[in-house]
């Protein structure tokens, strides 16, 4: 089984590529806190790097920029390639074949967009707090 599903903030505002073949892709990094302080009492992340393809990854592109509190679900995917100076590069990377949006931040600004809050029918769970989804369309 081959299934990763993360939280994170995107690293810089994504950016989409228009391939051949009418294709489109977006790459970007999710940085994910760890669950514990450093020995300097400072909290850790992690830097993923994740590709997205198709509408998906023009949702991301259009909605989220720097900051943007996303979930995703994927696949962990390994290649490589010969770069500019004839080294062999590996890359591990999450192919996102889902996406939650819960926090967004409008591109190239500070400003928040926060989905609206849901009805009070959820009483027996004060105590478990995620950030909430905004709706977007079905792709």
């Amino acid at each position: 089984m081959n299934q990763v599903g993360l939280v994170g903030r995107l690293t810089k505002d994504p950016v989409l590529r228009h391939l051949s073949g009418n294709r489109v892709q977006t790459n970007f990094t999710l940085a994910i806190n760890r669950n514990y302080k450093n020995s300097r009492g400072e909290v850790d992340a992690d830097f993923i790097l994740c590709a997205v393809w198709g509408r998906l990854a023009e949702h991301i592109v259009k909605y989220c920029g720097k900051g943007s509190l996303i979930g995703t679900n994927g696949r962990i995917q390994s290649r490589s390639f010969i770069n500019e100076a004839s080294t062999k590069v590996f890359i591990t990377e999450v192919v996102v074949e889902d996406v939650r949006f819960y926090h967004l931040k409008p591109r190239d600004s500070d400003e928040a967009i926060v989905p609206p809050k849901p009805p009070d029918g959820q009483e027996g769970l004060k105590d478990f707090v995620l950030p909430e989804e905004v709706q977007l369309p079905v792709v």
